[in-house]
């Protein structure tokens, strides 16, 4: 039986690892799982722990460990504390050695992504055997890459044998948000069931639920949203990206929230990409002059 299906026992504490909710994770009751799903309940909430902030912790605690799993976790960690050539080192031999690990290939394919290593990224995750979460991974590569065709192969091939499950229902919406038209409005209703729920709400759900608003023009729907994020933490990334977006939209003073945003991450895509186009306009602009008329 697939552990993270609708009758397994890992479904939950899955779930919410995907929805964003790491702390339900990391204080999810794993004492009653099988001998099993010991070890992938241990991953998840390791990696729960890398994202709350917690990466020299987790790699204090499984120094040693020879197990793949928990040295592609190692990994991951070394990964998100800067350490990207160690990282990649052990990420690359495990690829090799051991490439039908799943943990191995959704982290290690995270790594590699994350390096700029798309083809290489790919290539692991597409060794998967039935895994969502690689699915899901590779649908991100694809819509990454302006492949939206591929990302939509994927997506639909895996709803023929995952059904309604939560990753295939968030895959399926971040291609929709690429594709535009009707598909906003679906994918809206799926993240405003996750951010409305007290059960799945999260951040990570209130600023999905608030972009879908952004592209549906609903302006003030979404800044609440987003105040909601801020309002449960003031430094997240996303939700202070997405506040810059809105106020530009709006036509108010955006200076605040960009200073916000640089200042939380300076190499932000959003930043990066700005200034790109400021620099494109500075350079289209010198070749043309005022013409006075007498």
């Amino acid at each position: 039986m697939d552990p993270y299906s609708a009758e397994g026992e890992l479904i939950n504490i899955h779930n919410h690892f995907h929805q964003g909710q790491y702390q339900e994770v990391v204080d999810f009751d794993t004492s009653s799982f099988s001998a099993d799903n010991a070890l992938p309940a241990r991953v998840l909430v390791l990696r729960a722990r890398i994202a709350l902030g917690q990466a020299e912790d987790v790699l204090a605690e499984i120094k040693g460990e020879t197990v793949p799993d928990l040295e592609v976790v190692g990994a991951y960690a070394e990964y998100s504390l800067g350490n990207t050539n160690a990282a990649l080192a052990t990420v690359e031999r495990l690829a090799s050695a051991a490439a039908d690990n799943v943990t191995v290939q959704v982290i290690g394919g995270t790594v590699l992504q994350a390096a700029g290593k798309s083809e290489e990224a790919v290539a692991l995750l597409s060794q998967h055997q039935g895994s969502l979460e690689a699915v899901a991974l590779i649908v991100q590569i694809h819509l990454q890459h302006n492949r939206t065709d591929l990302a939509i192969k994927e997506v639909t091939a895996a709803r023929r044998w995952a059904q309604d499950s939560l990753l295939v229902n968030l895959a399926e919406s971040w291609v929709g948000l690429r594709v535009g038209g009707e598909k906003y409005q679906q994918a809206f209703y799926v993240y405003e069931e996750l951010a409305q729920a007290p059960s799945t709400t999260s951040i990570r759900s209130l600023v999905s639920q608030a972009v879908c608003e952004l592209h549906l023009g609903r302006l003030e729907e979404a800044q609440v949203a987003l105040e909601q994020a801020l309002k449960k933490d003031p430094e997240y990334i996303e939700a202070i990206a997405n506040m810059l977006v809105l106020t530009v939209i709006s036509g108010r003073d955006a200076s605040e929230y960009a200073a916000s945003l640089k200042k939380a991450d300076p190499n932000h895509a959003l930043l990066v990409d700005l200034e790109g186009k400021s620099a494109l306009f500075d350079q289209a602009a010198t070749k043309y002059r005022a013409k006075v008329s007498s």
